[in-house]
């Protein structure tokens, strides 16, 4: 971090005027009231904190003023139930759309293996790494490396069964304000690896009238999708830059899919911010 920046943890103004009218309203009881609650900002501080360091939610320092880890984890539950990061995801892009940062000609779909040492729900033998507990991260995004939507499966599923969920879980975006038309879901094409060579799967790509652009396999490496291809690889790069999502701790499936869609909704505000 160079001299002067903010830390990454600290939420500016501006990102949380767009998710304080996201958060649900706590309303404090009148009788036998308790303690007073931890601020929401901080404790999205704390949760934010996690997600950069991958420190142990017990061992959040108190000093930071963030509240306690079990207090931000379960902000972090709530609100993921609540659908806080859900909508966060959905109204960056639409702002992203109104500035012309997103690019509709081309979606690019491609996966990333984490281990899971912890085991739990969508986890599975990897593989590719000795058979070990681990989970996948489905991404696909724009022709810009912006990210749409994000899918989390066991370590052994196959990637091409993750290629229509996560062609329909691009949510719709809107256009300019003001700008007559349907808000836009569906790029031009989908570029994708050989993992995703099957021509029924092509086909059902061709139904939502988006050209199937995927490699196939057999043929000699060098086809030139790679110049397309590439700009998922470095959104996955930018979201396992996350700490906590280089390894999935979590034996809750919800919270570490909590994380990944708060990853997602912060690399979209970085590029927005820019």
């Amino acid at each position: 971090m160079r001299k002067g920046e903010q830390l990454p943890w600290i939420v500016s103004d501006e990102l949380w005027a767009r998710i304080e009218p996201l958060l649900p309203r706590a309303e404090r009881r009148y009788r036998h009231p308790g303690r007073k609650r931890l601020d929401d900002r901080k404790a999205l501080c704390g949760i934010l904190f996690v997600l950069y360091t991958a420190i142990p939610w017990e061992f959040l320092p108190q000093e930071l003023g963030f509240g306690s880890g079990m207090t931000c984890w379960r902000r972090l539950r709530d609100w993921h139930q609540a659908g806080v990061w859900d909508r966060l995801h959905q109204t960056l892009p639409a702002e992203l759309q109104a500035g012309e940062q997103l690019d509709w000609s081309k979606a690019v779909i491609d996966s990333s293996h984490v281990r899971a040492p912890q085991g739990g729900p969508t986890t599975g033998p990897s593989p590719v790494d000795r058979a070990k507990t681990g989970s996948k991260h489905h991404v696909i995004t724009d022709g810009n490396g912006i990210p749409l939507a994000v899918s989390l499966t066991g370590g052994n599923r196959n990637d091409v069964l993750r290629l229509m969920p996560l062609l329909e879980a691009v949510p719709p975006v809107r256009g300019k304000v003001g700008k007559v038309g349907k808000p836009r879901r569906r790029p031009a094409a989908l570029y994708a690896d050989r993992a995703y060579d099957h021509d029924c799967h092509r086909r059902s790509v061709r139904e939502k009238h988006v050209t199937p652009v995927i490699a196939r396999r057999g043929t000699a490496h060098g086809s030139g999708l790679g110049v397309h291809r590439w700009v998922v690889e470095q959104t996955i790069a930018l979201l396992h830059w996350f700490r906590r999502l280089r390894i999935r701790w979590e034996i809750r499936d919800d919270i570490h899919e909590a994380f990944l869609i708060l990853a997602l909704a912060i690399i979209c505000w970085r590029r927005l911010a820019r």
